[in-house]
């Protein structure tokens, strides 16, 4: 189920998801010009576990940042066409609405403490890995969880692969993000450690989003909670 738009207007111009969108493009084609030293790029900018708690070091030509900076650098690595894009049209699309639930400023701090949450759920299991981690998709996976508390019942056209054709069809997004998690968290408990999609990180990004939303949100924004309204 590929979500395409939601049927959720904003009030403000959503300045900071547009900038991150054009961050993480950018980011890929400059990986595009490191394309002979890309996994030397990945080692150095993206979260290496045994790296961030002291277990092993880089060698000194490609530990190019302190290790926990590259909990903010690996949110902005993106390892193919496919993640950078199936990224950015999540952030897309429900981007807008939680910036715009909680202001540019709140915005750019809760998509930052969501994807450090993201790369710990990811990485606290197994310390001693050294396969580095990368991609935004931790910290979207807050977006989508706050998204899911502030507007489950908002309309997303999603467009269901049959075969070879598209079906499309609106659906609540409160069915779609629920159903986006429980995949996840599914995931995750079948996934190799030893590499390929981090789905922990999605899981605790996600959890990290819906903990968060009450404290950076608005007040004059509700939150809802199984079909209760706070």
């Amino acid at each position: 189920m590929i979500p395409i738009h939601d049927d959720n207007p904003t009030e403000k111009t959503p300045y900071v998801t547009y900038a991150l969108i054009a961050l993480c493009v950018w980011t890929f084609f400059w990986e595009l010009s490191q394309v002979n030293r890309l996994e030397q790029v990945f080692y150095s900018l993206g979260v290496v576990p045994a790296v961030l708690f002291g277990e092993v070091m880089l060698a000194p030509e490609i530990a190019v940042v302190p290790p926990w900076v590259s909990i903010f650098s690996s949110m902005f690595l993106h390892g193919s066409w496919m993640h950078l894009l199936s990224n950015m049209l999540y952030l897309w699309i429900f981007g807008n609405n939680v910036e715009d639930a909680m202001g540019h400023g709140r915005f750019i701090i809760f998509y930052l403490l969501c994807g450090i949450a993201a790369a710990l759920f990811q990485v606290l299991p197994d310390t001693g890995s050294t396969i580095p981690m990368i991609g935004a998709s931790g910290a979207i996976s807050g977006v989508l969880g706050a998204y899911l508390l502030l507007y489950p019942h908002a309309t997303v056209l999603v467009a269901v692969p049959l075969g070879f054709f598209f079906y499309t069809a609106r659906i609540p997004a409160g069915f779609v993000l629920v159903l986006w998690f429980l995949m996840q968290l599914l995931s995750s408990s079948f996934a190799n450690q030893a590499g390929g999609v981090a789905f922990g990180a999605h899981v605790g990004g996600f959890l990290a989003g819906m903990v968060l939303i009450p404290l950076f949100r608005e007040k004059r924004h509700p939150l809802y909670f199984f079909g209760m309204r706070f």
